[in-house]
């Protein structure tokens, strides 16, 4: 058993019915090096219970404390019923991408059982055959449905990794793993007490690393945008409102060497084109939603402050917030302003400190904060705190492998949040840098409207850039 953190334990606080707190991780699969051998989802339940002993978070499960007396606990190794966790899914023809992405927003409108382990895996047959010379021909693709409790962005790679066999050392397989027994009331509470004791203990600590922050912000000689002093008035836009039940999802995917040749050009970094392309893409969808772009909207971005490659569970990031310039009409400025803007937060959370949130969140009371978010979460649709979240995480370098066939695409997105209808994540995979895009029914009539722009934008930064804004075709990749 072991406790959650009062990060983890807050991103369970947050979820109602209307807001759910889980990710997705989708994998693209060519069968091709099988040859004859079958690979259906009786053989992918093999795979992965062949790998549960290395998958931790798979096989934890949630056990509340007694009266909420404290942050609920993790069984760390329970049984895992793998004909539950692993579903099948067939996608109608044609089975492209528009198809699989339709699936995609189908299996997100759902929460997870919280009874059991917090994951869910979708086995997708019915994708269309590669056109590529990387992938001509048959395909299947695996969503997995993961609570942002258990792994944050950087987790979430290195579990993959594990799930890939992308990890240095040899890699074996096992047939079984060893389980705990349930904990009885009394061991919860007696543990919820010590727990207490310690939190205590650490205050000081705490209250020490928050003075040392506001310090160090008022010694510098950095004056923070108006934006960033109002962070509890972002404006209204067409993103904010109260939030359906219904996901809707897309995707979009870049070759990588443009978006290299492209940050080399401007002198930026890949996180600054994101930023870039995001703001020219919501710019055009602001004008045509709201007739106006007059204000920078807040994007909350995540910053982690724990890199470990062997972390594979746990929340350790900041959300850092970010003005975006879709004010801007000028392409070129708003990619300096972007760059400004990224600077800055970056600047700013180092300055207050990365893990000031993380370190306060274990004392957030656990009934109070959940009653709050539920009546924040079917009230007033303007969220308080941000516009919507955007996050650029960096995937595997090298194409991993599931029972012997390759994985040629990954796609990754984080949840909408209360007030908040839409989530931009953008996962590098090999020669690959994909987009997806997370929104309910209400904030776009499309969600590729969004990745439409967001590729029409990454076009008008290349012509900034003195490039051809003609993009090359990623061939292992699903046609656009």
């Amino acid at each position: 058993m072991k406790r959650l953190s009062g990060w983890d334990a807050f991103l369970l606080y947050t979820e109602t019915p209307n807001v759910h707190m889980h990710t997705l991780k989708i994998a693209v699969i060519a069968l091709d090096d099988l040859g004859d051998r079958t690979f259906g989802i009786d053989e992918f339940r093999q795979v992965i219970h062949s790998r549960l002993y290395k998958l931790d978070p798979f096989r934890y499960q949630l056990v509340d404390i007694p009266f909420k007396f404290h942050h609920p606990m993790w069984r760390e190794n329970c049984d895992v019923d793998l004909d539950y966790h692993i579903r099948p899914w067939r996608l109608p023809a044609p089975g492209g991408r528009r198809e699989l992405d339709a699936a995609i927003g189908e299996i997100a409108s759902t929460p997870l059982d919280r009874s059991r382990p917090l994951w869910e895996m979708y086995f997708v047959e019915g994708l269309a055959d590669g056109g590529g010379a990387d992938s001509a021909g048959p395909r299947i693709a695996v969503v997995g449905k993961v609570h942002h409790a258990l792994a944050d962005g950087v987790a979430s790679a290195n579990l993959m990794a594990r799930g890939m066999d992308l990890q240095q050392g040899p890699q074996r397989d096992r047939d079984s793993y060893a389980t705990d027994p349930a904990p009885s009331k009394g061991e919860l509470v007696r543990s919820a007490f010590r727990d207490h004791l310690r939190q205590i203990g650490r205050l000081p600590a705490t209250v020490r690393y928050t003075a040392e922050g506001i310090g160090r912000v008022r010694r510098s000689h950095r004056k923070l945008s108006p934006e960033l002093t109002r962070p509890f008035t972002p404006p209204p836009s067409f993103i904010n409102h109260v939030l359906g039940p219904k996901r809707l999802f897309a995707t979009a995917t870049l070759a990588l060497t443009d978006v290299k040749e492209t940050s080399k050009a401007l002198g930026v970094t890949i996180n600054d084109l994101v930023l870039s392309m995001s703001s020219g893409a919501l710019r055009t969808l602001l004008l045509r939603y709201d007739g106006k772009a007059d204000h920078p909207l807040l994007a909350s971005v995540p910053m982690s402050f724990d890199f470990s490659p062997d972390r594979i569970s746990g929340n350790r990031f900041s959300g850092v917030l970010v003005a975006l310039p879709v004010d801007v009409d000028d392409p070129a400025e708003r990619i300096r302003r972007a760059r400004e803007a990224a600077n800055l937060a970056k600047e700013s959370h180092q300055l207050v400190g990365p893990e000031l949130v993380a370190r306060w969140a274990a004392y957030m009371p656990p009934a109070p904060v959940e009653a709050a978010f539920k009546r924040l979460s079917a009230k007033d649709g303007q969220n308080k705190v941000l516009n919507l979240n955007i996050s650029n995480v960096p995937g595997p370098r090298e194409r991993g492998k599931v029972g012997g066939a390759t994985v040629t695409e990954i796609y990754s997105v984080g949840p909408i949040t209360a007030g908040s209808g839409l989530n931009i994540t953008v996962w590098s995979y090999v020669d690959q840098l994909n987009i997806s895009v997370l929104a309910d029914d209400a904030t776009v009539k499309d969600p590729h409207e969004v990745t439409d722009a967001m590729l029409a934008e990454f076009g008008s930064i290349r012509r900034v850039a003195g490039l051809p804004d003609t993009l090359t075709v990623v061939e292992s990749a699903m046609p656009q």
